[in-house]
């Protein structure tokens, strides 16, 4: 008697269809495209933050005087930040902003070494981000089209703003 150990066809197919089954349920458990969602969040939630902390600075090194272009802002009205001049109007789902866009592109190296725009859909021309300066002094920034975080990124976007 000459007899072999080994697997046959039909149980090798049964282990690599279970192993199969396994993937796509882990797959779906961890949802990649929920977690991608998540991750343009947090980065639309730093950018906000930097965009700001670069204001107030230049505010503070400046001895209270404000960029040129927030100088030259109306106050109690959203911004688009970026660079297309007249054409930011009804780019922005999170508010109303006006027709033309504030940019910070030139406030120096020392603040805002590059002006961030939006992980998903923002250029330099339009960042997806707005500004807004309040009368009583405070400056709010905030992204235009956060994402939902719900399963597979639907669901309510979070409202992600920084105000100072």
């Amino acid at each position: 008697m000459n007899t072999k150990k080994a697997f046959t066809l039909v149980e090798l197919i049964i282990v690599i269809a279970i192993v199969a089954i396994l993937a796509g349920a882990i797959f779906v458990a961890i949802d990649p495209a929920r977690r991608l969602h998540e991750t343009r969040n947090a980065r639309r939630s730093s950018d906000v933050s930097t965009v700001l902390d670069a204001v107030k600075k230049f505010q503070s090194d400046n001895e209270g005087t404000h960029y040129d272009e927030i100088a030259n802002s109306n106050e109690d009205t959203y911004y688009a930040i970026g660079t297309d001049g007249n054409g930011c109007s009804g780019t922005c789902a999170a508010v109303t902003v006006d027709d033309e866009c504030i940019d910070f592109l030139d406030m120096g190296g020392n603040y805002l070494a590059i002006v961030p725009y939006d992980p998903k859909d923002g250029n330099e021309g339009n960042t997806l981000y707005y500004f807004y300066r309040s009368s009583q002094g405070g400056f709010t920034v905030g992204a235009c089209a956060p994402e939902g975080e719900g399963p597979g990124g639907g669901g309510t976007p979070p409202t992600i703003s920084v105000t100072r």
